[in-house]
């Protein structure tokens, strides 16, 4: 007697582990945060306030992205034209714009000496072999949603020849003088 209820105990147990549900990996259910879209920070009246983050390498960048994504504009705007907020990090700023209603109307960010991402350096060495990126700087501005610039000005050095750079972030050269 003793030996079946110990049988029919474990018979209960291996049911009941079989019936949850197995987690099938089909691919779509993980989402990787640089395939998101923009993130709307807050409803002003109608409109929306988008912001799009930039999916830069550097985690100083990302981590002041994130503050500002996460910060509460409140009643501060109420009674301006236009509230201005200004971010700052020991490698750049984040400067953005609110209109009257708390809408955000423009991004301008404004980094120096970050990491680049892969395609620009491996673009800047292919295109100038034994050149040294000495100097950097990233602009990235938005106005309603939409990216205006997005961009690195570079400074290369080959012995006492020095060149500046403007580099899109997937590697393209566009002004080498």
């Amino acid at each position: 007697m003793k030996s079946y209820i110990i049988v029919l105990f474990f018979l209960c147990i291996s049911t009941l582990s079989y019936s949850q549900d197995k987690e099938v990996n089909s691919g779509q259910g993980n989402i990787k945060m640089e395939n998101l879209p923009g993130v709307v920070i807050k409803s002003a009246g109608k409109d929306f306030s988008i912001y799009l983050p930039d999916r830069n390498p550097d985690k100083s960048v990302r981590a002041l992205e994130e503050k500002f994504i996460a910060y509460d504009l409140g009643r501060d705007y109420e009674g301006f034209e236009n509230y201005l907020v200004i971010m700052e990090t020991s490698k750049g700023t984040l400067t953005a714009t609110y209109n009257e209603n708390g809408k955000l109307t423009s991004v301008i960010e404004n980094y120096k000496n970050i990491k680049l991402p892969n395609s620009v350096i491996y673009s800047i060495y292919k295109t100038y072999p034994g050149w040294q990126i000495i100097n950097d700087k990233y602009l990235y501005s938005q106005k309603e949603g939409d990216i205006i610039k997005k961009e690195y000005n570079l400074k290369i050095k080959k012995g006492n020849e020095v060149r500046k750079l403007i580099v899109k972030p997937d590697g393209e050269i566009v002004k080498g003088n």
